[in-house]
This record gives C-alpha cells, structure tokens and sequence, in this order.
C-alpha cells in the first residue's frame, strides 16, 4: 500500500472526525449552559433527554446501516437517517460560523489592547489625552459580537432547512449548446438530454425520478443518457429506479453507464441486465455507432474511473480505450467521473458527459470567487470546460487554474459535468439545484 496516500486520507479521516467531535461538543455545552437557567426541572431535565436520546438513535442508526436486512434493528429509510444528515450538516456549519466570529473577536480584542497599551504608556500628548476613553471596554461591541454568533449560529440551520425543503427538489432544465470539432454538418443540432446521479434513496422517492424523467422527456431530444448513481447503497432498489427511467423516450435509444455507487452497492453487473431487460444500454468499455439522417457518432461508456488502487496506488484512467475511439466519427464519452476528461481529450474523444461532483451540493460565492466543497476532489464542478484535442495531458497540481494552450491545431474537447439530481450525506443543496441537462451539438 502507498504509505503516503494511507496517510492522507487518515488524516482527512481524522480531520473530519475531529470536526463533527467538536461541533457537537460545543452544541452539547450550549444546550446545557442555556437551560441551566431554565426555572422548571422537568423542562430542563426533559430537553436534556431528548438530546441524549436523539444521539443514541443516531448511534443506533448509523450501526444499522452496516448490517445486512435481516439483522436490522430499525425500518430502512427510516426518518432519523434523514434527520441525522441534517443535524450533522448544519451543526458543523454553525459550529465553524460561531467560530469565526470568535475569531474575529478575538482578533479585534487583541489590537483595541495593543493600542490600548500604547496610548496608555503615555505616547501621546495631553492635547489627545481625551482618545484614551476610546479604549475603554465598549458593552456595545460585546453585545454585536454576541447578536453576530446567534446569528451565524442560527444562519446555517436555516439555510440547510431552505436547502432541504426547497432547493433540493427545484429541477431545472439547463440548455446548453457545444461546439464540436470536425462534426458533420448532417449532426449540427442533435439534441442529447441527460440524467445523472439520481440516488433513489430515503431522500429520492420514485414519484421524484418520475418527475425528473418527465421533464426529460418534454426536452424531445434525440437521444437519452444517464451518466451513473442510480442508488446510493445496497439497501436501495434499483429495480424502482431503473423502472422509473425506462420511461425515457428517444428515437435513437436510452444508454448509460456505472457510477461510484454502483460498485459500493455491488450492482453494476445487475444494473446493466436490468438495462437490457428495460431495452436499454449500459455500455461498459464498449461503445456504439448512432446513426442519424445519413451521419453517425460514436458513443463510449466506462464504468466508474478510479484514479487509484485501493492500495492508493495512481493508475491511468480510461487504460487501454484507444480501439473503441473512431477516427472517422464524432466520439462521446459516458463517463461518472469527469477527471477522465484529461485522458479523454488526449485520446483525442471531442465529447465527455459526466456527474459525480453533485455540483458540490453547497456552493457559495464571495466576492465573484466560487466556494464548493467539490473542489477538494476535482477542478471540474459543474458545467462546460475545455482541454486541447489529441495533445498530452500537462502536468498540473490540484487547485490549479486550468489554462487553454494557445495553440489546439485539432480543435478542443469538451466536458460537461452534469449536477445531478439526488443527494448523499447531507439531504440538502444550496447553490447547486439538481440538472436535467438539455445539448445541442452544433459544427465547430
């Protein structure tokens, strides 16, 4: 096993451990603090027990989800997974915004008394004697820093709540139109919709899928894919979902290809018969030529690209794919994760559809700088990017900004990373409202 990449990821581990440690900590010492001064025992004694009987649910909870269905304890998609997911979320939200507002308590604290000091040592002259009353404690600013940690304690409940209950269910159709190197001119104005990252689950019923699907199939497009996560556990139905998505309807077909999650539920193998049985393709390193008015594409499907053995290992993604890419055709690739876009590209696929990232789920900007938990794992969140056709990938460090070469005598390829509909962890978006994403292909 790579001694580093064990290393780094227990120390993420640890990291958010730690984390979720400490919120709940804090949270724990303010429930007590505030109804230490509660008059009436019984409601005093009462909320106290409710919060040590909602911990031990979530105890409860969260070692059911290891077991298998016959040996658990609780009902599967039981409403305390989905509150736990909220609590969690949103208490370490507020746990950090409190923090930084002590921070910066602190900080302004640290300075009032260095001048402090400084003009109480006498450095300034009697004519100014009268600015020394300035550094005299303020009750005015003990009360705003204390009415700005109520409030950046109360925003993130607040805003995970809005996430949970609105923006997680508002769809939107996104259209989006791509230029495509060398693409005969009988392809301009094919139209794709695509899914990805349904995650039927406790938080994504199939009446949701249904609608999602509906709204896919008001889009009319010639051609239907969904790029990955039709689940998230093995405890959830793909047969529900798969029978939801059947209901997609495009002239030239509905093809697909695994996700992440399907291998943590151990469900490729039966999403991809399901799929047949559906009249449907998963295409699963294989590809297939799409006919349409006298030209053809050619569509690729991988399954789940890792970028490292589970020794933590790195390896090549989309290793030895070079005889399913055509020369002689436009070629798309379904691809979950979209850091196979550099790859892509190399190999000289003009066209990558991905998902995975969720768009982040949460994502904020400040002064014109996006903010989003996704880019821990990727430079490619959400939407269109570009990378130079057939040149070799160029060394680049994580984070960094991803510059275009000047020169791409073969045009550009292009990836488009879809934010999916469904959830993982947190049931919450903000920010980053679920995609059905509606493409136009036009001649570069």
């Amino acid at each position: 096993m790579n001694l580093g990449w064990f290393l780094l990821r227990s120390v993420a581990v640890l990291g958010i451990a730690t984390a979720l440690f400490l919120s709940q900590r804090f949270w724990y010492r303010a429930l007590w603090r505030v109804t230490s001064n509660w008059g009436r025992v019984w409601l005093r004694v009462g909320l106290r027990l409710i919060y040590i009987s909602g911990w031990v649910l979530f105890i409860v909870t969260a070692t059911d989800a290891l077991r298998q269905d016959h040996g658990r304890i609780l009902a599967y998609r039981s409403n305390i997974e989905a509150f736990a997911g909220l609590w969690f979320a949103s208490a370490l939200a507020a746990y950090g915004a409190v923090k930084a507002v002590h921070g910066v308590e602190w900080l302004w604290h640290r300075l009032v008394k260095h001048d402090g000091k400084r003009l109480a040592g006498g450095t300034l002259d009697t004519a100014h004697e009268h600015l020394r009353e300035d550094y005299v404690p303020d009750p005015s600013r003990r009360t705003f820093f204390r009415t700005a940690s109520v409030v950046a304690g109360a925003a993130p409940f607040l805003g995970v709540m809005y996430g949970f209950a609105a923006e997680r269910l508002r769809y939107e159709v996104r259209r989006v139109e791509i230029p495509i190197p060398n693409l005969p001119k009988e392809l301009d104005g094919i139209e794709i919709v695509q899914l990805s990252d349904i995650h039927l689950s406790g938080y994504m019923t199939r009446e949701s899928v249904r609608r999602a699907v509906d709204m896919a199939n008001d889009v009319g497009a010639d051609l239907a894919v969904v790029t990955g996560d039709l689940i998230t556990g093995m405890h959830d139905s793909l047969e529900d979902c798969v029978a939801e998505v059947r209901r997609l309807h495009a002239p030239l077909g509905v093809y697909g290809c695994n996700g992440n999650h399907e291998i943590y539920a151990r469900a490729e193998d039966r999403a991809e018969r399901l799929y047949q049985q559906a009249g449907m393709k998963m295409l699963r390193r294989d590809n297939a030529v799409i006919p349409f008015k006298g030209a053809a594409l050619n569509l690729i499907g991988v399954d789940y690209q890792r970028e490292r053995t589970p020794g933590g290992r790195k390896q090549q993604m989309l290793a030895n794919l070079e005889p399913l890419v055509r020369r002689d055709l436009p070629n798309i690739l379904l691809s979950h994760n979209p850091n196979a876009f550099n790859r892509a590209a190399e190999l000289g696929i003009e066209l990558t559809l991905s998902g995975h990232t969720h768009g982040g789920q949460v994502q904020v900007e400040i002064l014109d700088v996006s903010l989003s938990p996704a880019r821990f794992i990727t430079d490619y969140i959400a939407g269109l990017y570009h990378r130079p056709l057939l040149m070799p990938e160029q060394p680049k460090r994580m984070g960094e900004t991803i510059k275009l070469m000047p020169n791409a005598p073969n045009g550009l390829a292009a990836l488009y990373v879809n934010r999916g509909l469904g959830t993982v962890g947190a049931p919450v978006r903000l920010g980053a409202p679920p995609e059905i994403t509606h493409y136009i292909l036009r001649s570069a």
